[in-house]
């Protein structure tokens, strides 16, 4: 049998802000799996268990650069919102994101051996860690290499960059709107299998407790997934500055296509480790007894 801890039903309530016996159910029924449990959790309590997927959980900044035809998305991690803020870490951000627009390497190694004011982007990042005390690094990074980019930046957690032929302004609007909406894909077609099945999995758990015949728990099932693939995909969300149209419609107004976009959310998908002062307390107690 499973040992459900207390610090798993903690991990997992962090993550759903489902109420404390119903995560210990939960994780009891998945036998620890905390990416099952959250799925039950979901089909218990609802969308509320879904909070995970958009939580920030490192820390750390994203930045843009834009020259001429190409423009840059780079996150960089540290591991306090204090260093975050930090100039001399703010500065390394922007030069990297600086150095890919110019020099277009094909990775993130290939980015640590560019020179940095006589120095590589390493020894410079090496230093900095030296400097500051947090380990710092270059999770990741993308290059657009054509004639129209519109980007955003929210402050310095999230940065999008949007790839599109026709208005400027209109793609511009789209930058803004993905970093509200978060979409999955430009478009249904485009949304992964992966995310598709897993929403379909939940959709058919709460259609089955139901009690309802076969027949129509399909239906209610190609229902919710159907509804799941237009909230995900930017061209039918609902425009933000116009909740009457979408954003297809939008686009097509200002005789606008968007080619691809990128977003970056600092941090998404890392797990931040919680720290348990009270068991810290305990232990420098316990240690400075001996």
């Amino acid at each position: 049998m499973t040992t459900i801890t207390a610090s798993m039903v903690a991990q997992l309530r962090a993550k759903t802000d489902a109420p404390m016996m119903e995560c210990k159910k939960a994780l009891s029924e998945a036998f620890g799996d905390m990416e099952k449990a959250e799925e039950l959790l979901r089909v218990k309590l609802g969308n509320k268990a879904s909070k995970a997927a958009s939580r920030i959980t490192a820390e750390g900044i994203v930045a843009i650069s834009k020259e001429d035809n190409a423009s840059s998305l780079i996150e960089l991690n540290c591991e306090t919102d204090f260093v975050a803020k930090n100039d001399d870490f703010l500065t390394f951000a922007q030069n990297c994101a600086d150095i890919i627009v110019k020099n277009n390497p094909i990775d993130i190694n290939a980015l640590l051996q560019i020179d940095l004011n006589g120095i590589t982007v390493e020894q410079t990042r090496t230093n900095l860690i030296g400097k500051i005390g947090e380990n710092i690094s270059i999770r990741r990074f993308v290059r657009i290499d054509t004639n129209n980019q519109a980007h955003y930046l929210h402050g310095t957690k999230i940065g999008v960059l949007v790839e599109y032929t026709g208005n400027e302004s209109a793609a511009k609007d789209v930058a803004m709107q993905i970093a509200a909406m978060k979409p999955a894909a430009l478009t249904p077609e485009q949304v992964s299998p992966e995310l598709i099945q897993k929403e379909r999995n939940v959709a058919e758990a709460k259609a089955l407790e139901s009690g309802k015949p076969a027949e129509l728990v399909a239906k209610m099932v190609e229902g919710t997934v159907q509804k799941y693939l237009k909230e995900v995909s930017l061209v039918n969300q609902a425009f933000v500055k116009n909740d009457k149209q979408t954003v297809g419609d939008m686009l097509k107004a200002n005789q606008t296509e968007v080619k691809n976009f990128v977003m970056y959310i600092v941090g998404e998908g890392i797990e931040k480790k919680q720290a348990d002062f009270a068991a810290e307390v305990a232990a420098q107690v316990a240690a400075a007894g001996q």
